[in-house]
């Protein structure tokens, strides 16, 4: 019996990395350099207060209600951006036309929300690690997804996010940059 010999593209041999440093990029590349290159991070006030309120989301599960599953910490990858890591919470909304998961019965339209510390902020490096998570599923389940939310903790409140073709082409590149980094093994330098 012969086997037909799977094909290797550049794109599925990258290493890859945390989705969250798209956000950490996105907010300072050389301080994401030091995290990716250097492993060096140093938790501020800000930063533990925002991971303590964090960890009260990071509990993997499945909540069903009545024609709809949230999935929280539901781990996704793309070989196409060449990142990995977990969605907080993906709302799965039951609808004909929706794709099949394997966590139930019938078909789902997919909605991704990502967690957030603090107060309601327009900050573009957050709508990019949600894009990200998107276009992950996307890959993941053949399946397109226009808009996601941002959820603020310490507001209770919700960004509606479109995930437009300009937000998409900017999660692509930051993307790329990162893997440049890591292919150089460069830190990028301080921008006051």
């Amino acid at each position: 019996r012969c086997r037909k010999m799977q094909s290797y593209s550049a794109e599925s041999e990258r290493e890859l990395f945390p989705l969250s440093w798209l956000t950490q990029y996105g907010y300072c590349p050389r301080r994401c350099g030091l995290m990716a290159l250097e492993q060096l991070w140093t938790e501020s006030a800000d930063t533990a207060a925002g991971r303590a309120q964090h960890e009260r989301v990071h509990t993997a599960r499945i909540e069903r209600r009545s024609g709809q599953m949230n999935l929280y910490e539901l781990p996704v990858f793309s070989r196409s951006l060449g990142v990995n890591g977990k969605c907080d919470c993906v709302e799965a909304l039951e609808t004909p036309d929706g794709v099949e998961l394997p966590y139930g019965q019938g078909r789902y339209r997919l909605y991704p929300v990502e967690y957030k510390h603090g107060v309601v902020r327009d900050e573009e490096e957050y709508q990019i690690q949600l894009c990200a998570q998107a276009m992950c599923l996307e890959e993941m389940f053949d399946t397109e997804i226009p808009e996601g939310a941002l959820f603020f903790i310490s507001s209770h409140r919700r960004l509606e996010i479109v995930l437009d073709e300009s937000l998409r082409q900017q999660t692509r590149k930051l993307a790329n940059e990162l893997h440049e980094i890591r292919k150089k093994l460069l830190d990028p330098d301080a921008v006051y």
